[in-house]
């Protein structure tokens, strides 16, 4: 996935003369702390690629004035827990500039944000912040799974004309979390871009299954596909996993076709479940599928706390895990 998102960032400086990639520590002597954007800065020079100060307000706030005079700016914060001070040029700036002016000055910008939990990050650099930012009208999310996903949002993020926040998983950059080896894919080539709000069925259930209604569709996005697919084997031909790539725009006729093969739904997410955007989802899949509902629909998160712990292993108590899944699989299919 890293490989892809710079070769993505590498295409979009080649072909576009106005884009730009700014971020703490993208420049020459790094790269980025994730090695992101190595290469870019000896390639494009300092003035096309080149490192900010560490305050997100300005890194965010600054593409709003890049975008007024003609640039296309890709903006890095380095961890998702760091969003928080550039929440009010967000929100007050990029989500409501081209409401506030009848369409006149919308402001293009892709945002990239790695984010999640692995391997004793600690409660500074490793949040998940996707329920917040989907309370932000005006801004949309993607959230890719697989190095594939990552190029293709990331083209088609970089060419819309609204603010776009890209959400990167990093236990998935290089899979170094078991299970994820599926996350690297064949590299697609420069013209490959995925429309946002367009979601993919990674695994299908066998069709004598669902005749027999013995069956069920996670939806999920990000770390929580490989945690689905380790899962499911404990249920074979029984469970579709629809990734849903993008969280706003949402595929709701994708979701609601799945829900409405299967009977059963499952929603789920590495975020504290409580009040989270999983909740709202499975709300409104409760509300508007309740007719062809066989079950409740179901729900995992992370434990409701105030942050991931440091401790290795209280990070994974705290997580979804394949095993939590798989029980809770078990729940909703014999409910």
């Amino acid at each position: 996935m890293v490989d892809a998102a710079l070769h993505a960032v590498d295409e979009i400086l080649i072909e576009y003369p106005e884009a730009l990639f700014s971020g703490q520590d993208v420049g020459k002597r790094l790269g980025g702390v994730f090695r992101e954007a190595a290469t870019l800065a000896q390639k494009y020079g300092d003035e096309r690629v080149f490192n900010t100060p560490i305050q997100e307000a300005y890194l965010v706030g600054s593409t709003a004035g890049m975008s007024t005079v003609g640039a296309k700016p890709i903006v890095e914060i380095q961890f998702a827990d760091y969003i928080w001070p550039a929440m009010n040029q967000l929100v007050e700036e990029l989500s409501k500039s081209c409401y506030l002016t009848k369409g006149k000055f919308p402001i293009q910008s892709l945002i990239r944000v790695p984010i999640g939990a692995y391997g004793g990050g600690g409660p500074y650099h490793s949040g998940s912040i996707e329920s917040t930012l989907l309370t932000i009208r005006g801004i949309k999310v993607v959230y890719p799974s697989n190095a594939a996903d990552m190029k293709g949002l990331m083209k088609a993020a970089f060419l819309d004309p609204n603010p776009v926040v890209m959400l990167e998983h990093k236990g998935l950059y290089w899979s170094k979390v078991p299970g994820t080896l599926e996350a690297k894919t064949t590299e697609p080539d420069g013209e490959y871009a995925i429309p946002l709000g367009v979601s993919r069925i990674v695994q299908t259930a066998d069709a004598d299954k669902i005749k027999t209604g013995e069956t069920a569709v996670i939806i999920t996005y990000g770390m929580g596909v490989y945690w689905a697919k380790a899962a499911s084997k404990m249920f074979p031909g029984q469970i579709e996993i629809l990734d849903l790539r993008t969280l706003n725009p949402i595929d709701w006729d994708a979701i609601t076709n799945s829900v409405k093969v299967h009977g059963r739904a499952f929603v789920l997410t590495e975020e504290p479940l409580l009040n989270s955007f999983a909740e709202s989802l499975a709300g409104r899949i409760s509300k508007e599928c309740f007719q062809v509902l066989d079950a409740p629909v179901w729900t995992l998160g992370a434990t409701n706390l105030p942050a991931i712990p440091l401790n290795v292993d209280l990070e994974k108590m705290m997580l979804p895990n394949a095993e939590k899944v798989s029980s809770e699989i078990e729940k909703l299919l014999n409910y």
